[in-house]
């Protein structure tokens, strides 16, 4: 699967792109952890095109990943919501415009930081009909929640040292006062990166895993899912 670059307002923006093997298919938005687009985000995308999506994960670091937390939360703190913005949007118009992409709207799931990315997608971007966010974590405030149109799903950890379940459930109550469909999964024991298989935290869970990635396939498919036409604004399938 491809390295790409993609049309947004910040530039040609970098990014990894997966494809099914049937198409047309939908299209999904997948958002870092705090480390980069590393090989787990990349397997994420995989996984994805593996379970008919095109997935396209941008590059929002614009260098390559690191493995020191550290150094991953100093890039974190330092990343430029601007601009992270105008990649999340491109992402999201560049699915919409390939030709092999089914559906006026696509997904966005995220981890850690990515999921409070995925979010904040959703609120920035009318083409973000449905949101996955794995254990949120956005240190740069938040968008306004209600101009989130489709349903927010989210998958925390009981045990999660980063984001506690009250301040999960807090978010859960803003989100549901903004007027957003949203269902937060708890899982107890289930600590932070629960979903990461790379293991660095010592706190992946393989069987939490599967079952928040059955739930969030299945809300995929039902809310952007449809094969609808094709007759819209297209570009080639593949762009580099």
């Amino acid at each position: 699967m491809p390295d790409i670059f993609f049309n947004s307002n910040s530039g040609a923006s970098p990014g990894y792109l997966a494809m099914p093997a049937d198409l047309p298919a939908p299209g999904v938005v997948v958002l870092q952890e705090w480390w980069g687009l590393d090989g787990h985000i990349r397997s994420v995308c995989d996984r994805l095109a593996g379970q008919g999506f095109v997935a396209l994960a941008p590059d929002l670091y614009r260098r390559e990943p690191t493995t020191q937390p550290d150094e991953a939360q100093q890039r974190m703190m330092a990343l430029s919501m601007e601009n992270a913005e105008k990649d999340m949007r491109g992402a999201a118009e560049h699915l919409i415009s390939l030709r092999g992409v089914s559906g006026e709207r696509v997904g966005a799931v995220g981890f850690c930081l990515g999921g409070g990315l995925a979010v904040w997608a959703a609120a920035a971007s009318p083409l973000i009909g449905a949101t996955v966010s794995y254990y949120y974590v956005m240190p740069h405030g938040k968008p306004d929640f209600t101009n989130i149109t489709g349903p927010v799903l989210g998958h925390f950890g009981t045990a999660d040292e980063f984001v506690s379940p009250e301040e999960a459930r807090a978010l859960e109550t803003e989100l549901r006062d903004a007027g957003v469909d949203t269902t937060f999964e708890f899982y107890e024991g289930a600590g932070h990166a629960f979903f990461n298989d790379t293991n660095r935290l010592g706190t992946y869970e393989p069987e939490i895993a599967a079952r928040s990635w059955g739930a969030h396939h299945r809300l995929f498919t039902g809310a952007v899912g449809r094969r609808e036409s094709l007759n819209r604004r297209v570009c080639p399938l593949m762009t580099s």
